[in-house]
This record gives structure tokens, sequence and C-alpha cells, in this order.
């Protein structure tokens, strides 16, 4: 639930941002998000990304489908990916602790292959995307609960930096 809320006020900070730029929009042309209360940012960088975008994507038991809080946050991943066309990407698919191991690595490299073909969907090229699954081997979120579990549902988007992953 708390990512949940997380990718609402980020999304609400980048229409903000959108809105208020005088410098060409969200991804034209050096706008900051100050009046955000993030402090000035520069959109090329990786603190950026993380900060005003976000890395992850939760989904439902046993799903690797898109919700429409996941599909805005790769919306924004995808502009920023096409504004700076040199990064290349890691997408890490995650499930929670029910079911087996070979389950939930399946598990995860479709959630990883549904964000992965979204972005592709979107202008990012292919060639700048690896994808892994880790299954329920690294959950950020650790009780036998809903709570905790809803949170390791995810998929993570991690920037490396120029091309060649």
């Amino acid at each position: 639930m708390k990512y949940l809320i997380k990718t609402a006020a980020v999304l609400m900070l980048l229409v903000t941002a959108a809105c208020t730029s005088t410098t060409g929009g969200l991804f034209g042309g050096g706008s900051d998000i100050r009046g955000a209360g993030i402090g000035s940012i520069d959109e090329t960088s990786l603190e950026y990304f993380e900060a005003a975008i976000g890395s992850t994507v939760l989904f439902e038991v046993n799903q690797s489908s898109l919700s429409g809080s996941s599909i805005a946050t790769l919306n924004a991943q995808a502009g920023w990916l096409n504004a700076n066309p040199t990064m290349s990407i890691l997408i890490e698919g995650h499930a929670d602790e029910r079911g087996t191991r070979e389950y939930n690595i399946a598990l995860g490299s479709k959630r990883a292959s549904s964000v992965r073909d979204y972005l592709v969907s979107q202008g990012v090229a292919d060639a700048r995307i690896s994808i892994v699954s880790y299954g329920k081997e690294r959950p950020i979120a650790v009780c036998s609960n809903t709570s905790c579990w809803s949170q390791n549902r995810r998929a993570v988007t991690i920037v490396n930096g120029g091309m060649g992953v």
C-alpha cells in the first residue's frame, strides 16, 4: 500500500512539474521540480529518475498484467528513457513468498517481461533492456501477511547508465 501511495504522489508531482515548467515541459529542456518539494534536480540524472519517476511497479497475486497505476509509472519511465537514449536498464521481476521457488522465478520473469514489453511499446529500444527474475529470493518486506506480500509482488527498473547492460 505504501508504494501505491508513493506512486500516486509521484504522479501528482510529475503533473505539477509538467504544468509549471517554463523550459519546455517535463522532459523537454532542463525544467526542475523545485516547486514540488524535491529541490532542483537535473531531469537527466539518475537521482531524478528515482525521486520523481519511480523505479517500482506492483502486481496483484499470481498476475503479471499491468495495472493503471503501473502503466502511469511506466509511461513516466518511458518518457525519461526516451529523453535519455544512452541509458540502459535492468528490470528485476519479484514475487511474494508463497508458492514454489520455480513458480515464483517464472512469475517474476513474466512480470519483468511485461514491463519490458510495455516500455518497448512506448518507444524504448529493446536492446537497452535486460531482465532478470529473482522470484521470492529478494523480498523488500519480510513478514507472512498481505502487507508484506503486496510489496514483494513487483518489478523494479534499475538504470545502469550508458548503453550495454
